[in-house]
C-alpha cells in the first residue's frame, strides 16, 4: 500500500475502454495495459477515478475539472485517432494547471515526430540513424550520402506500428513502393532511415534531475539466417507464436562494464535533451564495432505488468505496484 494516498485521475483513450466494463473491474485472462495500471492504482489504495478521451476536449476538461484530482496519471497516446495529438492532451492538462505524470508537451513534441527527434540528437552530436522524410505525395529523390538498406515506417506511429520485414528497402522502386504504401495506409509522412545491424537494446528510466536507469533489456534475434527478421517488428513486439516460430527473445542484456556505462551516459544526455520526465525508454543498436546508435525515444513506453520498463524495475528490487507508486511520487515532487 502506498505510504500516503492520492486522489487520482486515470486519463486514458477511449478506444481501449471495454463497452462492458468501463471501470476496468474485470479480471482478463490477457488484460490490457490499462487493467494493470489501474488495477495497480487501486491495490496502493489510491482514490481512484477514470477519464476517457474521446473527440470532445471540453468535455474531458469538465470531467477533470469536475474530479479535481491530486495527479492525473497520464496514459493517453492520441487524440480522435490522431497519434501525434498527444501533445495536445498534456498541453490542456499544462493550461488547467493540473499535475499530471509524465512528460509534458514539448517534450512529446519533439519525440513524437521521428524526423524531429533524430534531429535534435544529431545536432547534439548523438549518433542517430540517416534518414529521409517523405510527406505523401512527394516525389522520391535519394541523396548519393544515402546508403542501403533504409527501413520505411510512419512518422508518429508507435509500438512498432508500421513496422515488417517488408520495411526494410534495398533500392529506389522498392523505397517508392513502401513509402507510397506508409503514406496512404497511415495518412501522415514516411521516414526512411538507414538500416543499422548489431544488437539491439532497451534502456528504462525512472525519474527527473537525476533519473535512475533500470537494468538493460535485449532483444535477441536468434538462428535466423537470410529469412527471418531483422527488425523489432510489429509482429516480433506483439506475437508470442512468431518470436517462438523465429526463436526471438526478450532478456536481460550481458554487457560489458565500459560498453554499459557509455549506454547510460548517452541515454541519460538523449532522455534530458528530448525533456522527458518522470519515466520513459530509449531503443538503441550497438553496432559491431561498438558504435552507440539510438533509434528511438519513447516518452510513453508500455507500462503493463511483465513488459520492457516494468520487468527492467523488477530486475531492479520494484514490484510492479512499487514501480507505479515510484512515478507517482516522482510525479508529485515535481509540483511540490
Amino acid at each position: 500500500m502506498a505510504e500516503k494516498k492520492y486522489k487520482i485521475t486515470a486519463l486514458i483513450d477511449i478506444a481501449t475502454v471495454p463497452e462492458d466494463d468501463p471501470q476496468f473491474l474485470s479480471v482478463l485472462p490477457t488484460p490490457i495495459t490499462e487493467y494493470h495500471v489501474i488495477g495497480a492504482l487501486r491495490h496502493l489504495g489510491h482514490d481512484l477515478s477514470i477519464v476517457a478521451v474521446g473527440d470532445d476536449i471540453i468535455a474531458v476538461a469538465e470531467q477533470i475539472r469536475e474530479q479535481n484530482p491530486d495527479l492525473v496519471f497520464n496514459m493517453t497516446e492520441e487524440f480522435d485517432g490522431d497519434r501525434s495529438k498527444d501533445k495536445n492532451i498534456a498541453a490542456m492538462l499544462e493550461l488547467l494547471a493540473m499535475p499530471f505524470t509524465g512528460t509534458g508537451s514539448n517534450g512529446l513534441m519533439l519525440c513524437r515526430d521521428k524526423r524531429l527527434c533524430k534531429q535534435v540528437l544529431a545536432h547534439h552530436r548523438i549518433k542517430v540513424p540517416d534518414f529521409l522524410s517523405f510527406p505523401p505525395g512527394i516525389k522520391i529523390k535519394v541523396p548519393k550520402s544515402i546508403r542501403f538498406p533504409l527501413v520505411v515506417k510512419p512518422a508518429f506511429e508507435d509500438g512498432s506500428e508500421g513496422i515488417s520485414n517488408a520495411s526494410i528497402v534495398n533500392d529506389v522502386n522498392a523505397l517508392e513502393q513502401r513509402v507510397r504504401f506508409v503514406t496512404e495506409k497511415w495518412n501522415q509522412s514516411a521516414i526512411a532511415e538507414e538500416y543499422i545491424g548489431g544488437r539491439e537494446f532497451y534502456v528504462a528510466f525512472i525519474g527527473n534531475k537525476k533519473p535512475t536507469l533500470l537494468p538493460i533489456r535485449e532483444c535477441i534475434f536468434s538462428n535466423n539466417g537470410n529469412d527471418g527478421p531483422r527488425l523489432a517488428t510489429y509482429r516480433v513486439k506483439w506475437d508470442k507464436e512468431y518470436r517462438e516460430k523465429w526463436n526471438i527473445n526478450y532478456d536481460f542484456a550481458t554487457l560489458d562494464e565500459a560498453t554499459t556505462k557509455s549506454i547510460y551516459r548517452i541515454c541519460k544526455r538523449a532522455y534530458k535533451l528530448l525533456q522527458l520526465r518522470d519515466y520513459g525508454r530509449i531503443d538503441l543498436r550497438v553496432t559491431e564495432d561498438n558504435k552507440i546508435v539510438i533509434l528511438e525515444i519513447n516518452p510513453n513506453p508500455d507500462l503493463a505488468y511483465g513488459e520492457e520498463v516494468a520487468e527492467s524495475a523488477l530486475k531492479a528490487g520494484l514490484t510492479y505496484e512499487d514501480f507505479i507508486e515510484k512515478i507517482i511520487q516522482t510525479a508529485m515532487a515535481r509540483y511540490k
